[in-house]
């Protein structure tokens, strides 16, 4: 028996939000004071970096758990499967529910019984929850799939990573032009055909990297609410993936058997264009090569960085010919790969 993703669909939000909208912000350093630098010039060196030129944020009047439910609806459909016919639903997401302006996230009910709600799934026995593991919690939901079909508990699973970023940034911190939202979805079934999850490594790193990312007061000192915002130390984020990502990478593929000549495509989570190209590089450094040419499908430069939902965004675009210059075909060999907050880092290799 083999464990493929047998249906995909994601859900891009309509709002386009370009960098240039950002010229008229009162960006400030994280003690309050001023930035040296005009806006202009804070954000090309923005756009330098991280290869961002705009990003996408959904419609006042939606939810994470609605983008999420867009998401599931298509790759149900593209599985052409019957949804009671799910045993899990498995939403990878970090904030909940964040309405406009609201200074608290919601997620009781979870997301996952929110989708299924949407859904109207009647089946109890589809057991739907929440993953809270950072950007990489989509991967991880698929290794836990992975092996609740393996364990004979499961059939056919569900599997979201859902984030709306531009509910919980700080409009005053450079680095909330990085983020942004979206939602992915994918069906995870045993299979007749070849191919499908070959093998997969997750690693959390807990004592000074569990803060690498938190969640903090906003950069200006003027402001008194108790709301709390999406924070990084983005020098220690870098080198910590540089250090840590192409290992667990190399550590993958060996458990798979097959040779890094084999492998065709790598999709890592859109954090940063100029990290993720280091990471892949220094992956290709372990094996004394250098990185191939179009190895590396991105989508950062339009969408941002959504989180869970820059892996099975960027899937789904690449396997709808949505993305120029990238395909992926049946029996290439593929690599997933994160690296985000608890710090959390996780591989798949897949084989199309």
């Amino acid at each position: 028996m083999n464990i493929k993703i047998t249906g995909t669909g994601s859900y891009i939000p309509s709002v386009i939000e370009k960098n240039e909208g950002f010229y008229n912000h009162e960006f400030l350093n994280a003690d309050g004071s001023k930035i040296n630098s005009s806006n202009e010039v804070i954000v090309d060196k923005f756009k330098a970096i991280t290869g961002i030129a705009e990003r996408r944020y959904i419609k006042p009047e939606l939810l994470n758990s609605d983008i999420a439910f867009y998401a599931a609806e298509k790759a149900i459909a593209d599985a052409q499967i019957d949804k009671e016919s799910l045993d899990y639903i498995i939403v990878a997401h970090n904030y909940g529910d964040v309405k406009i302006d609201s200074e608290q996230s919601d997620t009781v009910p979870s997301l996952a019984s929110r989708v299924k709600h949407l859904l109207q799934i009647k089946n109890p026995k589809c057991v739907g929850y929440d993953l809270l593991f950072g950007c990489p919690g989509w991967i991880e939901g698929v290794i836990q799939a992975n092996a609740f079909i393996k364990a004979g508990i499961a059939k056919r699973c569900l599997v979201i990573g859902t984030e709306t970023l531009s509910r919980v940034v700080d409009k005053h911190d450079r680095d909330s032009m990085i983020y942004s939202d979206g939602a992915g979805a994918v069906i995870v079934s045993e299979s007749e055909e070849e191919g499908g999850i070959i093998a997969h490594e997750t690693a959390t790193f807990a004592l000074d990297e569990a803060h690498f990312i938190f969640f903090g007061e906003t950069n200006k000192p003027e402001v008194t609410d108790k709301r709390r915002y999406i924070k990084m130390y983005g020098r220690k984020i870098y080198e910590f993936a540089l250090t840590n990502v192409p290992l667990a990478l190399k550590s993958c593929l060996e458990k798979s058997g097959h040779s890094i000549t084999d492998v065709k495509k790598i999709l890592i989570h859109q954090a940063n264009e100029k990290m993720d190209e280091a990471i892949v590089k220094r992956f290709y450094k372990l094996h004394d090569m250098k990185m191939p040419e179009g190895i590396m499908p991105m989508s950062i430069n339009t969408l941002g960085n959504s989180s869970v939902a820059t892996v099975p965004t960027l899937y789904d675009l690449i396997l709808n010919g949505q993305l120029d210059n990238q395909e992926i075909n049946k029996g290439d060999i593929i690599l997933f790969a994160s690296v985000g907050a608890g710090m959390n880092i996780n591989a798949i290799v897949y084989k199309q």
